[in-house]
């Protein structure tokens, strides 16, 4: 918790203010009573219409400048939480944009959501109360219990007698309510994973009739996270109901010995009305600290969610400045490619029985066209995804250019790697926003000639807004084929020195493959290009062909070499001909 409040040290004049405001807002409080005693003692017993309106008047004043403590309060204490809480929000999304995506596969989506909204807002939360109610009921109980011993020392001190029962009671709901509220934040964390899961699958969701199990899988989720809450409220219920019951019995026994006073001259009632309006003021603050204590205890379960992700340490770690790395600084070219003895497996090391790819050596030469075949988890995507270091191998290296990659800045070496992935991603807003996505300058003429290469100049022509044609969330009013022509567009826009497509044209018709594969060839002819198909035909003009099998390389070579010498490429041949034939039977 202390660590965040560094956060708070660009807003340090407003978070001093803030609490300087509250002060005379207080002062003026504590005030009131004092004043109230003179109207009663020199104005009401004595008779005395002057006094009663020279106090009056003095109430009034002290009322009016009370505001101006209170508004400026609000004021700076809201101009303090709202800046903290920006700016951690802006040093957690930059945090988590250093993450690979072994990090991202630990930090599920929906937490990172959660802690991204939702935690920040109860840290923020803690930081406004902070500067303002704790502000006032810590000075308001100090304060009063100061002007209660100006008044009478021996009534003064029956306060003081139940002071360590009630910071025993904050302290004890505090310690037991502080892990409850940090599971409800993981309930939290399962809510909106369930919610995220469902609407980003919903077309499936409505495809499959499961609206009613995914109804059931909410509730459930939902259910956890009333219960937990439910619990967590349980373990502070007590908490203001006890500390009012002690307080009140105070006020008792003050009542009983003020009036005793009272009765024998030891004390005026108009002082005695003070001390008993100072004593509730007491009480009341004691009573909203232990409000707070839901506020505090929220904000430290919240605190360490957000330090967890702060701390998290990328497990993909960046050369030392100055490294030697090949391509220079932006240079964008084609490089041979070598993969020596590489293992992955995402449980994070490079041996057991869990590898996705096992043992690979493969070397890709500058400029060649590279097709890359195998059945379902052969671990064809996970091979490609290695070469920009979306994940590292857990055994052996690969090389670009002779350089190891992990010495290679990630963001030079990902500027030299287009990529294609597979399920086609746009974001909210125009066509040509999305196809200019890594190269934001790129003039219309580029933007054009890039989706001509795609094949996607024509569709995108034929919208009456053409270019500018507003893309719903996640190319939601485009078709399959079409978004992922739009993002071949975006990486040819790029002329990587590397391009890679993973299965990116499965949703097209195979005259339109066609054309797109002739135009990159004309394109990208110094591009090294690795294109991951279902089918042979899409690679069968390929430089070289990579056949995966379990995660190891089975066989590679031409289409002609694998047809004459590796019986797995002749099966997947010879099964992609039978389709054919019944297709067009």
């Amino acid at each position: 918790m202390t660590k965040l409040m560094s956060f708070l040290r660009p807003y340090r004049a407003a978070a001093i203010l803030a609490p300087l405001f509250m002060i005379v807002e207080v002062c003026m409080d504590l005030l009131q009573p004092t004043f109230m005693a003179g109207i009663v003692n020199e104005g009401v017993t004595a008779g005395s219409l002057d006094a009663v309106w020279r106090y009056g008047g003095w109430m009034i004043a002290a009322a009016a400048v009370g505001l101006i403590g209170g508004v400026g309060c609000t004021y700076f204490s809201t101009v303090a939480s709202q800046g903290f809480g920006t700016d951690l929000r802006n040093r957690m999304f930059r945090r988590v944009q250093t993450f690979t995506f072994r990090n991202l596969d630990q930090l599920t989506t929906g937490s990172l959501v959660t802690r991204l909204t939702a935690d920040i807002v109860q840290l923020q939360n803690l930081v406004m109360t902070s500067l303002r109610i704790l502000v006032r009921d810590f000075f308001l109980f100090a304060g009063s219990l100061t002007m209660a011993f100006l008044i009478n020392p021996r009534l003064a001190l029956l306060c003081l007698a139940i002071m360590p029962l009630l910071i025993a009671i904050l302290y004890a709901t505090l310690r037991r309510s502080a892990p409850l509220f940090r599971q409800v934040q993981e309930k939290l964390d399962r809510v909106n994973t369930v919610v995220q899961e469902n609407l980003s699958g919903i077309r499936v969701v409505k495809a499959f009739v499961r609206a009613a199990f995914e109804r059931a899988r909410f509730g459930r989720a939902n259910r956890d996270n009333r219960d937990m809450a439910i619990r967590a409220a349980r373990a502070v219920a007590a908490n203001v109901p006890l500390l009012t019951l002690i307080l009140n019995a105070g006020i008792v026994a003050i009542l009983w010995f003020g009036g005793h006073l009272a009765g024998t001259g030891g004390l005026e009632v108009g002082s005695l009305a003070a001390f008993i309006t100072y004593v509730s003021q007491m009480a009341f603050a004691m009573a909203a600290l232990g409000n707070l204590i839901v506020t505090i205890s929220r904000a430290r379960a919240s605190a360490v969610r957000v330090r967890e992700v702060l701390d998290t340490v990328p497990d993909m770690q960046e050369p030392p400045a100055g490294a030697t790395t090949g391509a220079a600084e932006g240079e964008i070219r084609a490089e041979r490619i070598a993969f020596e003895d590489v293992s992955f497996g995402y449980g994070g090391d490079g041996d057991g029985d869990a590898l996705v790819l096992r043992g690979v050596n493969l070397t890709i030469e500058p400029g060649q066209t590279v097709g890359i075949l195998g059945a379902t988890g052969s671990g064809k995507s996970t091979l490609v995804s290695l070469i920009p270091r979306l994940y590292d191998p857990g055994r052996g290296r690969i090389t670009i250019g002779g350089v190891d990659a992990k010495d290679i800045p990630s963001a030079q070496l990902r500027r030299q790697v287009g990529m294609v992935l597979q399920q086609a991603v746009l974001y909210s807003g125009t066509i040509r926003d999305n196809i200019r996505y890594g190269k934001p300058d790129a003039t219309q003429e580029e933007v054009e000639a890039a989706a001509r290469a795609a094949e996607a100049h024509g569709f995108i022509s034929g919208f009456p807004e053409g270019y500018d044609t507003i893309v719903g969330q996640k190319g939601v009013n485009l078709s399959g084929g079409q978004k992922q022509r739009i993002s071949i567009a975006r990486a040819i826009l790029l002329n990587p020195g590397i391009l890679v497509l993973d299965d990116s044209t499965s949703a097209v018709d195979l005259g339109t493959e066609s054309r797109i594969q002739t135009a990159l060839r004309e394109r990208m002819q110094s591009s090294t290009r690795l294109v991951i198909a279902q089918r042979i035909s899409s690679v069968i003009d390929a430089d070289k062909i990579v056949v995966l099998d379990d995660g190891q390389i089975a066989a590679e070579g031409t289409h002609d070499e694998l047809l004459a010498r590796s019986p797995v490429y002749r099966e997947i041949y010879q099964s992609q001909r039978e389709k054919e034939a019944l297709y067009h039977v």
